[in-house]
């Protein structure tokens, strides 16, 4: 078995194209570079790898020459993010690591205004829009700023993790509009409140005070996978969802393990299993699921296996019935997903 990884939305190729469309540009052959079949983006429960959305986000930053890929009223220059980060590693605490950041974006694009705010031992991360009323009047507008601001919270997320080194533990994720999709609740490991006043984040105050532990050494090696990892990396392996989602990698191909019996093996009891998934916004059968389609589609694109033989390893009894799951799953038969993208 190959290693299981997470999958990409394909909602979240059809947002970060948005950019490039705006600027007039066909997005077919910019999808083709970066191993995506054009045609996914009409199966709405379609699914790509983290390699190809990676690669998208490479293509896409150097055919607009924009850090967040024309979604913003000007773009942010290549390298933006590189000097911002030098700064940023030579800040004491994660409390003026944040200000720093804030202070430095606030003076490269127009559309938000990025700030820390503390107060009731709370610290807010908000981005607040300088100009709603006439983004508002633009549908379109306003849906690349909406996913403009989104993706820079979230790489402003997993930059301040890998400045301290660890996860920041959230307490919320606010969105003013948009829906908060079961991968946004598995990314940030909250739920997600939509129709809030501002775009943000929220967390304890007391982890302003995390010491920042990189280095430019260090930096050097965070730049060498850069942007990618910005937007598809920083996880914490010891959330419940993870070590969940590792124990049932291990059952791939057979039997998975019911509930009550994770709940065993973690020494918790299923009430309290079902509670803490809850809080991190997730159920049991989501992930179960999650993890089977995770490891076909990975097996479809990375091996030349015959459709049979990856239902027989995924532990169906028949290729049928694993047909028919994964277009429950992805909206898309297993062979015209292979067809489309070929194993690689």
């Amino acid at each position: 078995m190959t290693t299981t990884q997470h999958t990409v939305a394909i909602q979240q190729v059809q947002h970060i194209v948005l950019g490039a469309r705006h600027r007039g540009l066909d997005v077919e052959p910019l999808l083709l570079r970066a191993g995506i079949a054009p045609a996914l983006l009409e199966a709405p429960l379609a699914r790509i790898s983290q390699r190809q959305y990676a690669a998208l986000i490479r293509v896409l930053r150097r055919r607009l020459r924009d850090e967040l890929w024309g979604l913003l009223s000007r773009p942010l220059a290549p390298g933006s993010f590189g000097r911002c980060m030098r700064q940023l590693v030579r800040c004491t605490t994660l409390g003026e690591a944040l200000r720093e950041g804030c202070a430095h974006y606030h003076l490269l694009q127009d559309d938000f205004v990025p700030r820390l705010a503390v107060h009731g031992g709370m610290a807010h991360v908000q981005f607040m829009l300088r100009r709603p009323a006439t983004v508002a009047a633009d549908p379109q507008a306003q849906a690349r700023l909406d996913y403009g601001v989104k993706a820079f919270m979230l790489i402003t997320f997993n930059a301040a993790s890998w400045l301290v080194a660890r996860r920041i533990p959230l307490l919320g994720v606010d969105y003013t509009a948009g829906h908060g999709s079961t991968d946004t609740s598995r990314v940030y490991q909250v739920p997600v409140r939509n129709g809030q006043p501002h775009v943000g984040l929220s967390f304890e105050a007391r982890w302003l005070d995390l010491p920042v532990v990189q280095s430019p050494q260090s930096l050097r090696e965070f730049f060498a996978t850069a942007p990618a990892n910005l937007i598809i990396k920083y996880r914490d392996t010891s959330s419940l969802t993870d070590r969940i989602r590792r124990l049932l990698r291990k059952s791939v191909g057979g039997e998975m393990p019911s509930l009550d019996e994770v709940s065993s093996t973690l020494a918790v009891t299923p009430q309290t299993l079902r509670r803490r998934l809850r809080d991190e916004g997730r159920g049991f059968q989501q992930i179960k699921d999650e993890t089977r389609r995770d490891a076909a589609i990975d097996l479809l694109l990375h091996t030349p296996l015959a459709l049979p033989e990856i239902a027989a390893r995924l532990g169906f009894s028949e290729a049928s019935t694993f047909h028919r799951a994964f277009k429950q799953w992805t909206g898309v038969a297993p062979g015209a997903y292979r067809e489309a993208h070929g194993p690689g």
